[in-house]
């Protein structure tokens, strides 16, 4: 058996697909509709709940991909979201 690439390792699944994009799971899901929802004209109470659950939505998913993610392209932007969704929440 060959060994595999670094090509192979980094965008190839177990199955030998070629993996970058996937279709959205539940929590790319919700986070795509909170954020949609706090950008319409609602009350700032329900703009900070659809920004709480954006943000834990897209945590999740990105904590998913980092720890599950179906290759090393999949679980490094796992990380880089996760990073840039917790730095985006601290104060400047």
């Amino acid at each position: 058996m060959m060994e595999a690439t670094l090509f192979d390792k980094f965008f190839r699944d177990d199955n030998g697909n070629i993996v970058i994009a996937q279709p959205p799971n539940p929590p790319l899901l919700t986070w795509l509709v909170a954020t949609v929802l706090k950008l319409l004209p609602v009350g700032p109470t329900l703009a900070v709940l659809f920004d709480v659950v954006a943000f834990g939505a897209l945590f999740t998913w990105a904590w998913m991909e980092l720890f599950q993610g179906v290759n090393y392209f999949r679980r490094s932007l796992g990380f880089i979201v996760l990073a840039v969704a917790i730095a985006s929440k601290l104060p400047l």
